[in-house]
């Protein structure tokens, strides 16, 4: 199969590789799209993976087409998307039903070979059957719309609550769905780098350009001094998550979503935020999944059945995997405007 190895920091190796041999309990997915996450950028150029050679690609979907055991071939032909996390189920977090927490799990396009390939061997606990008009580029972004779906959960969001997302990317966009669903009015707080046009084609109008405006003020405006019930930070700077603290209303909810990019250090005047008004902080991290109807990832895929939530408008660039590196080097040099770049193989 055709595949990007990832054979060391920097080289991201477009070669034949071998179709993954099935182990019991696994099936073959056939990979139809698979997203560029933000994550894949340092991991690719910075970092590197748990090891060398690694197949990167976590946000993906694609066709069942063989099975380990007779017992799992029912599900050849099943479209679906994955979760990628796969946990120890061992573990205190994994007992409680909390597998996003696992204290040692494996996880596709990192630790094991992913998606940016032709072909992944998938646990078959991790497969997500996806309804027959629901595309595959829409099914890849699953992935990020559950992680945007648990952040607002884990804030108990209510009906009528004023939310406020410092970094309207994807993850902030698709947070920003999720809330108006849950009828929310929505603020949006970025910088000149946002695309605000586009922004606006999604049916988003209230925002805020922090690069020529004070955005605390702008929320305080907007919100008739009180603040915003909840406050999201999707950047994963300093001076955003203080802004959240500041912009917050007494008694409200902050949210940390974006991947620190460094420290974090808070002036003394917006600490005093948290004590003073009473803030609850919540860390989210991945989401939930599991076999029930509550599960982040079986309410995603009914969402996007049911025309809940719109991704399709969000992947704004296609790439082949051989070309993929145009979509790898927009995303790294921020040359134009993005908003999902994904991967796609043709048939």
């Amino acid at each position: 199969m055709k595949a990007r190895v990832l054979r060391e920091v920097g080289n991201l190796e477009y070669c034949d590789y071998p179709v993954p041999e099935l182990k019991t309990g696994e099936v073959l997915v056939k990979v139809h799209a698979c997203g560029i996450c933000g994550s894949d950028i340092p991991r690719i150029f910075v970092n590197g993976t748990y090891h060398f050679p690694t197949i990167p690609g976590h946000e993906f979907s694609g066709q069942v087409v063989a099975a380990a055991d007779k017992e799992n071939e029912g599900l050849i032909g099943t479209r679906a998307t994955v979760f990628p996390l796969i946990p120890c189920k061992k573990c205190e977090n994994c007992n409680k039903g909390s597998y996003e927490m696992c204290k040692s799990y494996d996880y596709l396009g990192s630790r094991s070979d992913g998606a940016f390939a032709e072909y992944v061997r998938v646990p078959v606990w991790n497969i997500v059957p996806i309804a027959d008009n629901i595309s595959y580029e829409e099914a890849a972004m699953t992935e990020p719309c559950a992680v945007a779906l648990h952040a607002l959960r884990r804030a108990q969001i209510e009906i009528g609550d004023t939310v406020v997302i410092y970094g309207p990317g994807t993850i902030g966009m698709l947070i920003a769905q999720w809330a108006r669903a849950w009828g929310a009015k929505v603020l949006l707080v970025g910088t000149d780098l946002n695309n605000w046009d586009f922004i606006e084609s999604l049916g988003f109008y209230n925002y805020c350009n922090s690069s020529h405006e004070d955005p605390i003020k702008w929320v305080m405006d907007k919100t008739n001094g009180h603040g915003a019930d909840i406050a999201i930070e999707a950047v994963g700077v300093a001076v955003t998550a203080c802004n959240c603290l500041e912009s917050a209303a007494s008694g409200g909810k902050v949210i940390f979503v974006g991947n620190p990019h460094g420290d974090y250090t808070f002036p003394q005047n917006t600490y005093w935020q948290i004590l003073r008004k009473q803030l609850t902080i919540y860390g989210t991290w991945n989401s939930s999944y599991s076999d029930t109807v509550k599960s982040d990832w079986n309410m995603v895929v009914d969402a996007m059945a049911t025309g809940k939530v719109n991704v399709k408008k969000l992947i704004t660039h296609k790439f082949s995997l051989k070309d993929m590196d145009k979509g790898l080097q927009i995303m790294k040099d921020n040359t134009e405007f993005f908003a999902k770049i994904m991967v796609v193989n043709e048939d």
